[in-house]
């Protein structure tokens, strides 16, 4: 039984791993309302090494449709910027010297449209994670020896209960998120 319950609770984190990296990923779909986490991909040229813009610069957010960079050493703005520039994510930034400002433009109803479809992709990806933990799971059940069939069937119904629960809640964030990128 002790074997069973620990391949209940490994089956848990991977479902609880899979929707971790969705929500991550949402953070990256941008819905019209400028964050920080707009900016987690970008990496620049920092004394020959690739670096996170995170780790050599704050960011933040004076109003809802700006960005602000300020960098920790003022002679890294040109390389952030350019860095901004080539990261493909669309934005237009401008320093005045001191700190580089991205105005986040509104989304247009096609762009909107684009999100919400990359949102449901990395949704499926999310079900796909789960329904693989499952797969394993119940693998995992079925090789368990000394363990009479109606437990096994009684630990796979667990799992199936689990996986029906974590793919309603991985929906049910796409339902959030859906919801965010079409407000206009």
């Amino acid at each position: 039984m002790e074997e069973l319950d620990l391949i209940l609770e490994e089956a848990k984190d991977q479902m609880q791993k899979a929707l971790d990296h969705l929500e991550k990923e949402f953070t990256k779909l941008r819905a019209g309302k400028a964050t920080p986490a707009m900016l987690s991909t970008v990496r620049f040229d920092y004394y020959g090494n690739s670096t996170p813009l995170t780790q050599a610069a704050n960011i933040s957010t004076p109003d809802a449709r700006t960005l602000a960079v300020q960098p920790w050493e003022k002679n890294l703005i040109p390389e952030i910027e350019k860095a901004i520039i080539n990261s493909n994510l669309g934005f237009a930034p401008s320093n005045n010297g001191d700190m580089i400002i991205i105005s986040i433009p509104p989304l247009t109803e096609e762009r909107r449209k684009e999100l919400a479809k990359m949102a449901k992709a990395e949704t499926e990806n999310a079900r796909i994670g789960i329904r693989n933990a499952r797969k394993d799971a119940n693998n995992d059940i079925k090789k368990v020896e000394d363990i009479a069939d109606d437990v096994k069937k009684d630990y796979e119904t667990r799992i199936q209960n689990l996986t029906d629960k974590f793919i309603k809640k991985a929906d049910e964030i796409l339902a959030e998120k859906e919801k965010e990128v079409m407000t206009v």
